[in-house]
């Protein structure tokens, strides 16, 4: 089992193969700006919904190609399947998230458009420290 794996699996609701896939766009989602107040409120509302997020580890040793569910209601994004994850949407379609289990955390940004979106994301996973892409889609 890799630390990625371990790591996810600490996601209650999660399964191994779908939750992996997510992690890189808590991270791509964590690096953008994200405005507060009635601003996020009405970017939520073109954005709500659950988004299926799939990412790919392009530096370290963390696990790649696995999707995690993420929900966006009125600006804020949370997990759809478990695990602390913070984040928010502004009206632009600019998402910023961080995920955090035990010790291992991530953050990402990136931008949602229509019914798809992309990024970047960077973390330390059970140790390494990994980075990558993510490509989200609204199911």
């Amino acid at each position: 089992m890799t630390r990625f794996h371990r790591f996810i699996s600490r996601f209650p609701s999660f399964s191994s193969s779908s939750t992996l896939r997510c992690l890189p766009v808590f991270a791509a989602l964590a690096a953008a700006t994200v405005p507060s107040g009635a601003n996020a409120a009405r970017a939520a509302g073109g954005y709500n919904g659950t988004w299926n997020v799939v990412f790919a580890t392009t530096r370290g040793n963390c696990s790649s190609g696995y999707s995690v569910p993420f929900t966006v209601i009125g600006g804020r994004v949370s997990s759809a399947g478990g695990g602390r994850v913070s984040g928010s949407v502004n009206r632009a379609g600019v998402v910023a998230v961080k995920v955090s289990v035990g010790a291992s955390r991530a953050s990402g940004g990136g931008r949602l458009v229509g019914t798809s979106g992309a990024g970047a994301w960077r973390g330390i996973i059970t140790g390494d420290r990994c980075s990558g892409t993510w490509q989200a889609r609204r199911t």
